[in-house]
């Protein structure tokens, strides 16, 4: 099992965080800052806290989606509806260099938190705001969650099989990238700041990553009048490629991407005189016989188990790899060594495994996930030592609910 990494001084040590966001959106961009040395301070409601501690799966009461995004963070409780608490926030807004927040544009606004409120106590301020549509546009007050962004970024309609219906993933896709976006820009302002000394807002809608990544199909629309559909596992862009089923019932890829992976994979396949037909001799050809030279691979892998297949894959230099499931994942020590991690401390999960850094730097050996907060098990530590709340004055906060007591 892999240990967690080492607690050494990441490139964003220093760099203090406030995070209103609840869900996967906000939260993933404070993991991605917190990934990589920021404090991340959580504020969540004082009663339930963030809503995606109740989602499933769960462990013993704790949602695994939410410790996987919010280990290591401090959480404070704060009720954000009340005024003293929305004061609460105002003022560790002062002491903070980046406030994350998700909700729908205007409400902070409404609340006297917007950038004008928070920049005036904090000149240096990044505000890093993940919305559904936006913080402009004629959509930017509609409300917005992952599937909203998937459906409406051209995502959904293009994902899956033509004789079936348009297909959503079924995890946090829109959220996620727009999280990782979202920490991008908020580096990127990090940066600038210390160039110029001037604060700025981070305004990512959750449709515009995903778009950017699917943008061909608009392309391909404005250029050639075509409307991308579903197409399965193809790319209609280069030929062999696919999921195939081997003699064992188990699958693997192979992507033959390009003409000399093409001409490799035939020699594997013990078929070397396919790419000289004049049907697969080139990808436009292959593509024009795209169901042939696929019934080809497909009746190869076919015929083999798949550890046999892709060892032949291998030896050949074929791009291949296994289609993994999470017990697959687990045990390979290619991810065991670089990609997973532990979460330590008392969080109650016992020995669990989970993705460390989206990346690695040469200079930053990676976090240590201590333990997953309780709601508002930080509030005393972090409002006595930023704002200098006494024990008095915080449990008179706690009785009226204005704070986790």
């Amino acid at each position: 099992m892999a240990g967690t990494r080492s607690t050494g001084a990441g490139p964003l040590a220093g760099v203090r965080v406030l995070e209103l966001g609840a869900g996967y959106a906000a939260p993933t961009t404070g993991r991605m800052l917190r990934d990589f040395g920021a404090d991340v301070i959580k504020a969540e409601d004082p009663g339930n806290g963030d809503y995606a501690r109740q989602w499933v799966p769960q462990k013993d009461g704790l949602s695994l989606g939410f410790c996987r995004l919010n280990a290591g963070k401090r959480s404070v409780g704060i009720d954000l509806r009340s005024e003293k608490g929305r004061d609460l926030v105002r003022r560790l807004a002062s002491t903070v260099d980046v406030v994350v927040e998700s909700f729908r544009p205007g409400r902070l606004e409404g609340w006297g938190l917007g950038y004008d409120v928070l920049s005036a106590d904090n000149p240096g301020l990044v505000l890093t705001r993940v919305s559904g549509f936006g913080q402009t546009g004629p959509y930017r007050s509609r409300p917005g969650f992952g599937t909203v962004a998937e459906t409406s970024s051209g995502f959904a309609q293009i994902n899956g099989w033509p004789e079936l219906p348009p297909t959503a993933p079924p995890f946090g896709f829109a959220d996620s990238i727009a999280g990782i976006s979202a920490a991008m820009g908020t580096a990127m302002s990090l940066f600038r700041r210390e160039r110029t000394g001037q604060g700025d807002v981070v305004d990512v809608a959750l449709y515009e990553p995903l778009m950017f990544i699917i943008g061909d199909m608009m392309l391909k629309y404005t250029s050639l009048g075509e409307v991308q559909g579903r197409i399965g596992n193809d790319t209609g862009a280069a030929s062999p490629r696919g999921i195939y089923q081997a003699a064992d019932g188990k699958y693997l890829s192979i992507a033959a991407s390009n003409q000399a992976i093409a001409a490799r994979l035939f020699a594997a396949m013990g078929q070397p005189e396919l790419v000289e037909d004049p049907r697969f001799a080139t990808n436009s050809a292959r593509l024009a016989n795209n169901e042939l030279v696929q019934k080809h691979v497909a009746d190869w892998v076919r015929s083999l188990p798949r550890a046999e297949a892709l060892r032949i894959l291998e030896e050949h230099d074929v791009v291949n790899a296994p289609v993994n499931d999470a017990s697959d994942i687990v045990a390979d020590p290619h991810f065991l060594e670089r990609t997973l991690v532990g979460i330590t401390g008392e969080h109650g999960l016992g020995s669990v495994l989970m993705p460390g850094p989206v990346l690695h730097l040469a200079s930053y050996d990676g976090p240590g996930y201590d333990g997953v907060p309780t709601v508002g098990q930080h509030t005393r530590e972090v409002l006595g030592g930023r704002l200098g709340l006494g024990a008095g004055e915080l449990a008179v906060l706690g009785a009226e609910g204005v704070v986790t007591s």
